[in-house]
Protein backbone atom coordinates (compact mmCIF):
# COMPACT_ATOMS: atom_id res chain seq x y z
CA UNK A 1 0.00 0.00 0.00
CA UNK A 2 1.17 3.65 -0.55
CA UNK A 3 1.79 5.26 2.28
CA UNK A 4 0.46 8.84 0.75
CA UNK A 5 -2.74 9.49 -1.24
CA UNK A 6 -1.86 10.27 -5.01
CA UNK A 7 -2.53 14.39 -5.82
CA UNK A 8 -5.32 14.18 -8.64
CA UNK A 9 -3.06 15.15 -11.53
CA UNK A 10 -4.05 18.67 -12.78
CA UNK A 11 -4.92 18.75 -16.84
CA UNK A 12 -2.25 20.80 -18.60
CA UNK A 13 -2.03 24.68 -19.03
CA UNK A 14 -2.39 25.67 -22.46
CA UNK A 15 -0.77 28.58 -23.56
CA UNK A 16 -3.35 31.36 -24.89
CA UNK A 17 -3.81 31.02 -28.72
CA UNK A 18 -1.42 33.23 -30.82
CA UNK A 19 -2.66 36.61 -31.61
CA UNK A 20 -2.23 37.56 -35.61
CA UNK A 21 -0.16 41.40 -35.66
CA UNK A 22 -2.84 43.33 -36.67
CA UNK A 23 -5.47 41.95 -34.29
CA UNK A 24 -2.51 42.74 -31.57
CA UNK A 25 -1.82 46.25 -32.70
CA UNK A 26 -5.71 46.93 -33.18
CA UNK A 27 -5.88 46.27 -29.34
CA UNK A 28 -3.16 48.56 -28.33
CA UNK A 29 -4.52 51.02 -30.44
CA UNK A 30 -8.04 50.48 -28.32
CA UNK A 31 -5.85 50.70 -25.36
CA UNK A 32 -4.43 53.96 -25.91
CA UNK A 33 -8.11 55.92 -26.64
CA UNK A 34 -9.29 54.57 -23.78
CA UNK A 35 -6.06 55.79 -21.70
CA UNK A 36 -5.10 58.75 -23.08
CA UNK A 37 -6.65 61.88 -22.67
CA UNK A 38 -8.23 63.82 -26.25
CA UNK A 39 -5.19 65.91 -26.19
CA UNK A 40 -1.55 67.06 -24.17
CA UNK A 41 0.64 70.04 -23.82
CA UNK A 42 4.07 68.49 -24.37
CA UNK A 43 7.50 70.35 -24.47
CA UNK A 44 10.08 69.42 -26.96
CA UNK A 45 12.83 70.09 -29.53
CA UNK A 46 12.44 70.00 -32.70
CA UNK A 47 14.98 67.48 -34.27
CA UNK A 48 14.31 67.26 -37.90
CA UNK A 49 11.61 69.31 -39.92
CA UNK A 50 9.65 69.09 -43.80
CA UNK A 51 8.21 72.21 -44.13
CA UNK A 52 5.66 71.62 -47.22
CA UNK A 53 6.86 72.51 -50.95
CA UNK A 54 4.00 73.19 -52.06
CA UNK A 55 0.17 73.95 -51.50
CA UNK A 56 -1.93 71.45 -49.09
CA UNK A 57 1.47 69.22 -48.25
CA UNK A 58 1.91 68.55 -44.73
CA UNK A 59 4.16 69.77 -41.92
CA UNK A 60 5.78 66.65 -40.40
CA UNK A 61 8.50 67.24 -37.13
CA UNK A 62 10.91 64.93 -35.26
CA UNK A 63 10.77 65.54 -32.11
CA UNK A 64 12.91 64.83 -29.27
CA UNK A 65 13.86 65.46 -25.78
CA UNK A 66 16.91 65.01 -23.55
CA UNK A 67 15.84 63.23 -20.27
CA UNK A 68 16.85 61.29 -16.86
CA UNK A 69 15.54 58.00 -15.92
CA UNK A 70 15.04 57.23 -12.19
CA UNK A 71 18.05 55.41 -11.68
CA UNK A 72 20.24 58.28 -13.43
CA UNK A 73 20.42 57.20 -16.78
CA UNK A 74 20.38 59.44 -20.26
CA UNK A 75 17.31 58.66 -21.75
CA UNK A 76 16.46 60.33 -25.36
CA UNK A 77 12.78 60.37 -26.06
CA UNK A 78 11.72 60.81 -29.65
CA UNK A 79 8.41 60.69 -31.52
CA UNK A 80 6.90 61.59 -35.27
CA UNK A 81 4.50 64.38 -35.02
CA UNK A 82 2.36 66.02 -38.03
CA UNK A 83 1.32 69.31 -38.48
CA UNK A 84 -1.40 68.84 -40.85
CA UNK A 85 -1.60 71.36 -44.09
CA UNK A 86 -4.91 73.61 -42.88
CA UNK A 87 -3.37 74.21 -39.49
CA UNK A 88 0.21 74.74 -41.18
CA UNK A 89 -1.56 77.36 -42.53
CA UNK A 90 -3.00 78.78 -39.47
CA UNK A 91 -0.29 78.05 -36.96
CA UNK A 92 3.31 79.19 -39.29
CA UNK A 93 2.62 82.38 -39.85
CA UNK A 94 1.29 83.22 -36.23
CA UNK A 95 4.60 81.64 -34.74
CA UNK A 96 6.93 83.74 -37.25
CA UNK A 97 4.98 87.45 -36.51
CA UNK A 98 5.14 86.55 -32.37
CA UNK A 99 8.71 84.73 -32.59
CA UNK A 100 10.87 86.51 -35.51
CA UNK A 101 11.51 83.16 -37.03
CA UNK A 102 9.94 80.30 -38.60
CA UNK A 103 9.76 76.88 -37.58
CA UNK A 104 12.85 75.82 -37.67
CA UNK A 105 15.27 72.50 -36.37
CA UNK A 106 16.48 73.19 -32.91
CA UNK A 107 13.59 75.18 -31.60
CA UNK A 108 12.49 74.40 -28.12
CA UNK A 109 8.47 74.53 -29.15
CA UNK A 110 5.17 74.27 -26.98
CA UNK A 111 2.88 71.99 -28.80
CA UNK A 112 -0.81 70.62 -28.03
CA UNK A 113 -0.74 67.10 -29.29
CA UNK A 114 -3.14 64.12 -29.54
CA UNK A 115 -1.81 60.71 -29.25
CA UNK A 116 -2.03 58.41 -33.01
CA UNK A 117 -1.63 54.76 -32.93
CA UNK A 118 -2.08 53.04 -36.57
CA UNK A 119 -1.39 49.64 -37.39
CA UNK A 120 0.65 50.18 -40.55
CA UNK A 121 2.47 53.50 -39.68
CA UNK A 122 2.87 53.25 -35.43
CA UNK A 123 3.01 55.87 -33.17
CA UNK A 124 2.76 59.54 -33.59
CA UNK A 125 1.10 62.40 -32.38
CA UNK A 126 -1.29 65.53 -34.24
CA UNK A 127 0.00 68.76 -33.50
CA UNK A 128 -3.31 70.94 -32.99
CA UNK A 129 -2.05 73.96 -31.54
CA UNK A 130 1.88 75.99 -30.62
CA UNK A 131 2.14 78.17 -27.92
CA UNK A 132 4.62 81.24 -29.97
CA UNK A 133 5.26 82.77 -25.97
CA UNK A 134 7.52 79.62 -25.22
CA UNK A 135 9.82 79.89 -27.51
CA UNK A 136 10.32 83.52 -27.65
CA UNK A 137 10.88 83.19 -23.77
CA UNK A 138 13.27 80.60 -24.95
CA UNK A 139 14.61 83.21 -27.03
CA UNK A 140 15.53 85.91 -24.79
CA UNK A 141 17.07 83.27 -22.01
CA UNK A 142 19.71 82.37 -24.93
CA UNK A 143 20.08 85.76 -25.98
CA UNK A 144 20.80 86.85 -22.46
CA UNK A 145 23.01 83.80 -22.30
CA UNK A 146 24.80 84.41 -25.04
CA UNK A 147 25.53 88.44 -23.78
CA UNK A 148 26.73 86.81 -19.82
CA UNK A 149 29.08 84.83 -21.74
CA UNK A 150 30.39 87.42 -23.58
CA UNK A 151 30.86 89.49 -20.70
CA UNK A 152 32.65 86.92 -18.84
CA UNK A 153 35.19 86.92 -21.53
CA UNK A 154 35.37 90.05 -21.78
CA UNK A 155 34.37 90.12 -25.44
CA UNK A 156 31.78 92.89 -25.10
CA UNK A 157 34.44 96.09 -24.34
CA UNK A 158 37.02 94.87 -25.92
CA UNK A 159 36.68 96.24 -29.22
CA UNK A 160 35.87 99.49 -27.88
CA UNK A 161 39.70 99.46 -26.57
CA UNK A 162 40.74 99.36 -29.77
CA UNK A 163 41.95 102.74 -31.39
CA UNK A 164 40.16 103.77 -34.53
CA UNK A 165 42.68 105.23 -37.12
CA UNK A 166 41.91 109.23 -37.57
CA UNK A 167 41.92 108.53 -41.28
CA UNK A 168 40.43 104.94 -41.34
CA UNK A 169 40.73 104.84 -45.34
CA UNK A 170 42.21 101.23 -46.00
CA UNK A 171 38.99 99.26 -45.52
CA UNK A 172 38.37 95.41 -45.53
CA UNK A 173 34.32 95.16 -46.29
CA UNK A 174 32.62 92.08 -45.61
CA UNK A 175 29.40 91.38 -47.43
CA UNK A 176 27.31 89.91 -49.94
CA UNK A 177 28.95 91.46 -53.67
CA UNK A 178 25.39 91.81 -54.78
CA UNK A 179 23.82 93.58 -51.86
CA UNK A 180 22.22 96.25 -52.40
CA UNK A 181 23.36 97.80 -49.18
CA UNK A 182 27.00 96.95 -50.37
CA UNK A 183 26.27 98.85 -53.94
CA UNK A 184 25.16 101.80 -51.42
CA UNK A 185 28.11 102.26 -49.36
CA UNK A 186 30.47 101.96 -52.34
CA UNK A 187 28.33 104.84 -54.22
CA UNK A 188 28.28 106.84 -50.89
CA UNK A 189 32.25 106.22 -50.80
CA UNK A 190 32.61 107.34 -54.66
CA UNK A 191 30.77 110.55 -53.95
CA UNK A 192 33.30 111.67 -51.36
CA UNK A 193 35.55 113.92 -52.22
CA UNK A 194 37.79 111.25 -50.45
CA UNK A 195 39.91 108.47 -51.68
CA UNK A 196 39.14 104.99 -49.95
CA UNK A 197 40.62 101.37 -50.69
CA UNK A 198 38.46 98.99 -50.65
CA UNK A 199 38.64 95.23 -50.37
CA UNK A 200 35.87 93.10 -50.46
CA UNK A 201 36.15 89.65 -48.64
CA UNK A 202 32.55 88.30 -49.98
CA UNK A 203 30.23 86.09 -47.40
CA UNK A 204 26.70 85.09 -47.10
CA UNK A 205 24.84 87.25 -45.14
CA UNK A 206 21.60 85.53 -44.35
CA UNK A 207 20.30 81.84 -43.49
CA UNK A 208 22.47 78.75 -41.13
CA UNK A 209 25.27 79.20 -43.15
CA UNK A 210 25.69 82.79 -42.94
CA UNK A 211 27.70 83.29 -39.46
CA UNK A 212 30.08 80.48 -40.60
CA UNK A 213 30.52 82.72 -43.58
CA UNK A 214 31.43 85.63 -42.24
CA UNK A 215 33.69 84.35 -39.93
CA UNK A 216 35.54 82.63 -42.78
CA UNK A 217 35.78 86.15 -43.87
CA UNK A 218 37.36 87.34 -41.02
CA UNK A 219 40.06 85.26 -41.30
CA UNK A 220 40.92 86.27 -44.25
CA UNK A 221 41.21 89.65 -43.12
CA UNK A 222 43.06 88.57 -40.02
CA UNK A 223 46.02 86.76 -42.32
CA UNK A 224 46.18 90.25 -43.79
CA UNK A 225 45.37 92.76 -41.06
CA UNK A 226 48.35 95.17 -41.58
CA UNK A 227 46.91 96.22 -45.17
CA UNK A 228 43.60 97.41 -43.16
CA UNK A 229 42.74 100.23 -40.84
CA UNK A 230 39.34 98.96 -40.00
CA UNK A 231 36.86 95.84 -41.15
CA UNK A 232 33.23 96.75 -42.23
CA UNK A 233 30.69 94.48 -41.88
CA UNK A 234 27.78 95.39 -43.76
CA UNK A 235 24.28 94.19 -44.92
CA UNK A 236 21.15 96.10 -45.80
CA UNK A 237 17.30 95.93 -44.37
CA UNK A 238 15.83 92.43 -43.73
CA UNK A 239 13.30 90.72 -41.31
CA UNK A 240 14.22 89.66 -38.25
CA UNK A 241 14.47 86.37 -39.68
CA UNK A 242 17.28 87.38 -41.93
CA UNK A 243 19.05 88.84 -39.17
CA UNK A 244 19.40 85.48 -36.71
CA UNK A 245 22.92 85.25 -38.04
CA UNK A 246 24.42 88.11 -36.40
CA UNK A 247 22.72 86.63 -32.55
CA UNK A 248 25.29 83.42 -33.30
CA UNK A 249 27.70 83.48 -30.31
CA UNK A 250 30.37 82.58 -32.37
CA UNK A 251 29.99 85.20 -35.10
CA UNK A 252 30.12 87.65 -31.99
CA UNK A 253 32.68 86.34 -29.91
CA UNK A 254 35.28 86.42 -33.42
CA UNK A 255 34.55 90.03 -34.13
CA UNK A 256 35.25 90.97 -30.26
CA UNK A 257 38.09 89.31 -30.40
CA UNK A 258 39.39 90.63 -33.61
CA UNK A 259 42.47 92.53 -33.81
CA UNK A 260 41.44 95.51 -35.53
CA UNK A 261 38.63 97.56 -35.36
CA UNK A 262 35.13 96.35 -36.60
CA UNK A 263 32.44 98.98 -37.59
CA UNK A 264 28.94 97.29 -38.40
CA UNK A 265 25.92 98.69 -40.63
CA UNK A 266 23.33 95.89 -40.58
CA UNK A 267 20.18 97.14 -41.38
CA UNK A 268 17.64 95.92 -39.35
CA UNK A 269 14.24 96.64 -37.58
CA UNK A 270 14.78 95.75 -34.02
CA UNK A 271 17.00 96.05 -31.39
CA UNK A 272 20.76 95.99 -31.69
CA UNK A 273 22.36 92.52 -32.67
CA UNK A 274 24.60 90.96 -30.45
CA UNK A 275 27.31 91.60 -32.91
CA UNK A 276 26.56 95.53 -32.66
CA UNK A 277 27.42 95.04 -29.22
CA UNK A 278 30.99 93.34 -29.45
CA UNK A 279 31.75 95.50 -32.67
CA UNK A 280 33.93 98.78 -32.12
CA UNK A 281 30.77 101.18 -33.51
CA UNK A 282 27.46 99.94 -34.49
CA UNK A 283 25.47 102.26 -37.42
CA UNK A 284 22.15 101.19 -38.56
CA UNK A 285 23.08 101.19 -42.21
CA UNK A 286 25.65 100.49 -44.93
CA UNK A 287 25.16 103.98 -45.74
CA UNK A 288 25.34 105.32 -41.98
CA UNK A 289 29.04 103.86 -42.05
CA UNK A 290 29.69 105.47 -45.29
CA UNK A 291 28.62 108.48 -44.01
CA UNK A 292 30.57 108.08 -40.42
CA UNK A 293 33.91 107.71 -42.32
CA UNK A 294 33.52 110.57 -44.53
CA UNK A 295 32.51 112.94 -41.89
CA UNK A 296 35.51 111.71 -39.63
CA UNK A 297 37.95 112.65 -42.77
CA UNK A 298 36.19 115.86 -43.31
CA UNK A 299 36.03 116.60 -39.59
CA UNK A 300 40.07 115.96 -39.70
CA UNK A 301 40.79 118.21 -42.55
CA UNK A 302 38.54 120.75 -41.27
CA UNK A 303 40.79 120.11 -38.48
CA UNK A 304 44.30 120.73 -40.31
CA UNK A 305 43.17 123.66 -42.57
CA UNK A 306 42.15 125.37 -38.88
CA UNK A 307 45.33 124.50 -37.02
CA UNK A 308 47.34 125.59 -40.36
CA UNK A 309 45.88 128.92 -40.81
CA UNK A 310 46.62 129.43 -36.88
CA UNK A 311 50.40 128.51 -37.10
CA UNK A 312 50.52 130.72 -40.37
CA UNK A 313 48.85 133.82 -38.76
CA UNK A 314 51.19 133.32 -35.51
CA UNK A 315 53.92 132.89 -37.91
CA UNK A 316 53.57 135.97 -39.53
CA UNK A 317 52.63 137.95 -36.53
CA UNK A 318 55.93 136.54 -35.04
CA UNK A 319 57.82 137.71 -38.62
CA UNK A 320 56.31 141.35 -38.14
CA UNK A 321 57.04 141.56 -34.72
CA UNK A 322 61.24 140.73 -34.91
CA UNK A 323 61.67 143.13 -38.24
CA UNK A 324 60.01 145.74 -35.73
CA UNK A 325 62.46 144.87 -33.48
CA UNK A 326 65.34 144.24 -35.73
CA UNK A 327 64.20 147.74 -37.28
CA UNK A 328 64.37 149.51 -33.89
CA UNK A 329 67.87 147.77 -32.91
CA UNK A 330 69.09 149.47 -35.77
CA UNK A 331 68.26 152.56 -35.47
CA UNK A 332 69.43 152.18 -31.63
CA UNK A 333 72.77 151.25 -33.58
CA UNK A 334 72.95 154.14 -35.46
CA UNK A 335 72.07 156.59 -33.27
CA UNK A 336 75.16 155.58 -30.98
CA UNK A 337 77.27 155.81 -34.07
CA UNK A 338 76.11 159.40 -34.35
CA UNK A 339 76.59 159.93 -31.20
CA UNK A 340 80.06 158.52 -30.35
CA UNK A 341 81.26 160.74 -33.61
CA UNK A 342 79.71 163.84 -32.58
CA UNK A 343 80.98 163.33 -28.98
CA UNK A 344 84.58 162.62 -30.91
CA UNK A 345 84.32 165.99 -32.97
CA UNK A 346 83.61 167.50 -29.54
CA UNK A 347 86.74 165.93 -27.91
CA UNK A 348 88.44 166.63 -31.33
CA UNK A 349 87.31 170.64 -30.87
CA UNK A 350 88.20 170.60 -27.00
CA UNK A 351 91.84 169.04 -27.97
CA UNK A 352 92.19 171.55 -30.92
CA UNK A 353 91.54 174.80 -29.11
CA UNK A 354 93.68 173.16 -25.85
CA UNK A 355 96.57 172.23 -28.53
CA UNK A 356 96.31 175.71 -30.51
CA UNK A 357 99.41 176.36 -28.98
CA UNK A 358 101.60 173.36 -29.20
CA UNK A 359 103.58 172.44 -31.85
CA UNK A 360 102.54 172.21 -35.39
CA UNK A 361 103.95 168.84 -36.00
CA UNK A 362 101.57 167.93 -33.01
CA UNK A 363 99.03 169.30 -34.24
CA UNK A 364 99.43 167.36 -37.62
CA UNK A 365 99.39 164.02 -36.07
CA UNK A 366 96.43 164.67 -34.06
CA UNK A 367 94.97 165.99 -37.52
CA UNK A 368 95.94 162.50 -39.02
CA UNK A 369 94.50 160.37 -36.08
CA UNK A 370 91.11 162.27 -36.61
CA UNK A 371 90.95 161.70 -39.89
CA UNK A 372 91.88 157.92 -39.27
CA UNK A 373 89.36 157.65 -36.57
CA UNK A 374 86.88 159.23 -38.76
CA UNK A 375 87.26 156.49 -41.59
CA UNK A 376 87.29 153.68 -39.09
CA UNK A 377 84.63 154.75 -37.32
CA UNK A 378 81.93 154.22 -39.72
CA UNK A 379 83.33 151.30 -41.23
CA UNK A 380 83.24 149.82 -37.46
CA UNK A 381 79.79 150.93 -37.19
CA UNK A 382 78.55 148.88 -40.45
CA UNK A 383 80.56 145.84 -39.30
CA UNK A 384 78.79 145.94 -35.50
CA UNK A 385 75.72 146.80 -37.28
CA UNK A 386 75.53 143.70 -39.60
CA UNK A 387 76.97 141.35 -36.62
CA UNK A 388 73.86 142.33 -34.84
CA UNK A 389 71.06 141.90 -37.84
CA UNK A 390 73.20 138.29 -38.55
CA UNK A 391 72.20 137.43 -34.92
CA UNK A 392 69.11 138.64 -34.78
CA UNK A 393 68.43 136.71 -38.50
CA UNK A 394 69.77 134.09 -36.59
CA UNK A 395 67.82 134.32 -33.51
CA UNK A 396 64.71 135.10 -35.74
CA UNK A 397 65.14 131.47 -37.65
CA UNK A 398 65.75 129.39 -33.88
CA UNK A 399 62.92 131.43 -32.69
CA UNK A 400 60.42 130.31 -35.90
CA UNK A 401 61.48 126.71 -35.67
CA UNK A 402 61.39 126.71 -31.65
CA UNK A 403 57.57 127.41 -32.36
CA UNK A 404 56.91 125.37 -34.96
CA UNK A 405 58.00 122.21 -33.03
CA UNK A 406 56.26 123.61 -29.85
CA UNK A 407 53.20 124.39 -32.00
CA UNK A 408 53.48 120.91 -33.53
CA UNK A 409 53.68 119.30 -29.90
CA UNK A 410 50.67 121.35 -28.50
CA UNK A 411 48.74 119.87 -31.27
CA UNK A 412 49.31 116.13 -31.26
CA UNK A 413 48.55 116.64 -27.59
CA UNK A 414 45.29 118.09 -28.31
CA UNK A 415 44.59 115.46 -30.78
CA UNK A 416 45.07 113.41 -28.50
CA UNK A 417 43.28 114.58 -25.65
CA UNK A 418 39.97 115.30 -27.84
CA UNK A 419 39.72 111.69 -29.38
CA UNK A 420 40.43 110.48 -25.71
CA UNK A 421 37.47 112.55 -24.69
CA UNK A 422 35.81 111.58 -27.63
CA UNK A 423 36.53 107.96 -26.83
CA UNK A 424 35.25 108.05 -23.45
CA UNK A 425 32.26 109.75 -24.14
CA UNK A 426 31.65 106.50 -26.80
CA UNK A 427 32.16 104.25 -23.96
CA UNK A 428 30.32 106.02 -21.82
CA UNK A 429 26.75 106.29 -23.81
CA UNK A 430 27.27 103.21 -25.18
CA UNK A 431 27.34 102.34 -20.95
CA UNK A 432 24.50 103.63 -20.73
CA UNK A 433 22.56 102.37 -23.79
CA UNK A 434 23.32 98.44 -22.53
CA UNK A 435 22.26 99.27 -19.52
CA UNK A 436 19.11 100.88 -20.85
CA UNK A 437 19.15 97.57 -22.96
CA UNK A 438 19.24 95.55 -19.76
CA UNK A 439 16.65 97.05 -18.27
CA UNK A 440 14.60 96.82 -20.99
CA UNK A 441 15.04 92.94 -21.34
CA UNK A 442 14.18 92.28 -17.53
CA UNK A 443 11.22 94.72 -17.88
CA UNK A 444 9.69 92.34 -20.94
CA UNK A 445 11.01 89.35 -19.44
CA UNK A 446 9.22 90.06 -16.38
CA UNK A 447 5.84 91.60 -18.51
CA UNK A 448 6.49 87.88 -20.12
CA UNK A 449 6.25 85.82 -16.69
CA UNK A 450 3.55 87.76 -15.40
CA UNK A 451 1.32 87.11 -18.41
CA UNK A 452 2.40 83.10 -18.47
CA UNK A 453 1.30 83.39 -14.62
CA UNK A 454 -2.13 85.05 -15.43
CA UNK A 455 -2.56 82.29 -18.57
CA UNK A 456 -1.45 79.63 -16.07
Amino acid sequence: MPLYNRRPELPPILPPPPLGLADLLGRVRQALQQQLADSYWVIAEVAELTVPRFAGAHCYFTLTEQTIDSRGTPVKAQARATLWSQRYQQLAPAFERHTGQPLRPGLKLLLRVQVRFHEQYGLSLDVTAIDPSYTVGELALLRLKTLRLLEEKGLLERQKLLTLPLAPQRLAVISSPTAAGFQDFVQQLDEASYDFALTLFPAMMQGDEAPASIRAALDGVRARRSQFDAVVIIRGGGSRTDLLAFDEYGLAAAVGAFPLPVLTGIGHERDEAIVDLTAHRALKTPTAVAVFLVERLARLEAAFLGYGEQVVALARRQLSQRHARLDQLSGQSRYAAHRQLDNAREALHARARQAAQGPREQLRQLGLGLVRFRHQLPRAARRALAREQRGLRQRGRALLGRFIRHHRRRREVLLRRRFQLQLALERQLHRHELRLAAISEQAALSHLRQQLTTGQ
